[in-house]
């Protein structure tokens, strides 16, 4: 659960940066959970297939949005970018495919614009 806690405790902080293993972890069981809790809602029959989402897993959306922006952008920092290149996601495929580039990246070495280099400053 320290993957949860460590995004959620910085939720809507867009400044620092954050390591490939805080943002991956972070979006491997964020989507997880999401699948679970669509599973839940189909049983109960809460489960809207037009919107591809139901009750339980829509709350669960927008309690993941703003964690989720935010992890992004400290991503995005962490390789040296600002967090406006997370608008390419706006442009069908191309746009998505960038940004998932930028966020196999290895981060920078040591310190850059966005603060010290997290690797070296934590143990997650």
């Amino acid at each position: 659960m320290d993957w949860l806690r460590t995004v959620l405790a910085r939720y809507a902080t867009l400044q620092g940066r954050a390591r490939r293993r805080e943002f991956w972890r972070f979006l491997l069981h964020s989507m997880v959970i999401y699948a679970v809790l669509m599973l839940v809602d189909a049983l109960t029959g809460t489960f809207s297939f037009e919107l591809q989402f139901g009750l339980l897993s829509g709350l669960w959306l927008l309690f993941i949005t703003t964690p989720s922006g935010a992890v992004a952008i400290r991503r995005l920092h962490d390789t040296d970018r600002s967090g406006w290149w997370l608008l390419l996601g706006l442009l069908p495929f191309i746009g998505q495919l960038i940004l998932l580039f930028f966020w196999i990246q290895e981060g920078d070495t040591g310190d850059n614009r966005y603060g010290p280099d997290p690797k070296t400053n934590s143990l997650v």
